[in-house]
């Protein structure tokens, strides 16, 4: 039964990633669009609370090098924000990509949303999209009205000939203020 598993593993990862290298090629052809379906529809007014107001720093790798400086491996990169508390809601007001050269890439809020409860949200930057580069990176800003321990991890994912692979990074607190 463990031979079947990993025989189902193998061919499974085999076959996902004979048709993304043949996806490869035409979409860099194509122009990148930018999906937002997870954004939630819960707006609200962040001028109205009085609130220490986070910044975390999340990196993202939209490509790695391989074998070279000259070849790269495009990922697929998810930035996942998790509301870890079981009884208080996370305020997010920012959520800004950046490139490796630091340049704002887009913008993903125009007003703040809010996560209830255990709740999460995510944003994918789809493997096509190379306008981060090895050095991309979000910025959030958040806040709560009582002590919490929000989440921020990115996982990016894939492949190289016949092996696919993952790893995630963990965001970091870079500064705090009031407004």
């Amino acid at each position: 039964m463990k031979k079947l598993k990993i025989s189902y593993l193998f061919l499974s990862s085999f076959f996902f990633l004979l048709s993304n290298s043949c996806k490869q090629t035409e979409a860099r052809e194509q122009p990148v669009e930018v999906l937002d379906e997870h954004t939630l529809n819960r707006e609200i007014n962040i001028a109205s609370v009085d609130t220490l107001i986070r910044e975390v720093y999340v990196p993202i790798y939209s490509d790695i090098y391989n074998q070279t400086r000259d070849s790269r491996t495009l990922l697929t990169a998810t930035l996942s924000i998790r509301n870890t508390s079981p009884k208080d809601s996370l305020f997010i007001s920012k959520i800004d990509y950046y490139n490796t050269e630091g340049d704002l890439v887009r913008s993903y809020l125009d007003q703040s949303i809010y996560l209830r409860p255990m709740e999460s949200i995510d944003y994918v930057i789809e493997q096509q999209d190379t306008s981060g580069g090895s050095g991309a990176n979000f910025l959030i800003d958040w806040y709560a009205k009582r002590p919490i321990t929000p989440l921020f991890q990115a996982v990016m994912v894939g492949g190289l000939g016949a092996q696919a692979f993952s790893f995630t990074t963990e965001g970091i607190e870079i500064s705090d203020s009031r407004k």
